[in-house]
């Protein structure tokens, strides 16, 4: 069983573990309108964070939404965070180079990529991590964070995507 902290406490996530070479699950979330957004199935980064209301996640979801569009690749930030609240946090934080989304509904996402927390006072939200899909759905880069409120390598990610749209298509162009 995969484990992350929790401000040094060990967490317990469930699901299935997801790993660097694999074929990345598809999944839906709910995007701020409501509609689904598809994720898995083409070139991405997914970010995967507790809550957009905590000052890790805003300044986290702040960090990418700058570097979004310096790629080709779909970014999506992803919570338990209900679609409404997404959307003022959007407009007050000016997000606009991202998509946020939410798997309140039934969690496909957090037990597909196995990053449901399992217990502590956290229980049924998910970690944070981050995972880079290459444009034929396969896992190139993952981190689950050591501790929840340690903010992510951004520096090897946004690397991984640099190495995803240079070694293939990133899959936007068709």
């Amino acid at each position: 069983m995969a484990t992350t902290k929790l401000q040094g406490n060990i967490i317990n996530l469930l699901g299935n573990e997801v790993n660097v070479g694999d074929k990345a699950p598809v999944v839906n979330v709910v995007g701020q309108d409501l509609k689904d957004i598809e994720v898995g199935n083409k070139a991405q980064i997914i970010i995967i964070v507790p809550s957009l209301d905590t000052p890790v996640c805003a300044a986290e979801t702040r960090k990418f939404n700058e570097e979004a569009v310096k790629t080709e690749v779909e970014t999506v930030v992803v919570s338990m965070d209900l679609p409404f609240a997404m959307g003022r946090f959007c407009t007050t934080e000016g997000i606009e180079n991202l998509k946020v989304a939410s798997d309140f509904r039934n969690k496909d996402l957090a037990n597909a990529y196995g990053v449901l927390i399992g217990d502590g006072p956290l229980t049924g939200i998910t970690c944070r991590a981050v995972f880079v899909i290459d444009a034929n759905g396969i896992v190139r880069y993952k981190e689950i964070c050591e501790d929840i409120s340690d903010e992510p390598n951004y520096e090897a990610a946004l690397n991984a995507v640099k190495e995803v749209t240079e070694t293939s298509c990133c899959g936007t162009c068709h």
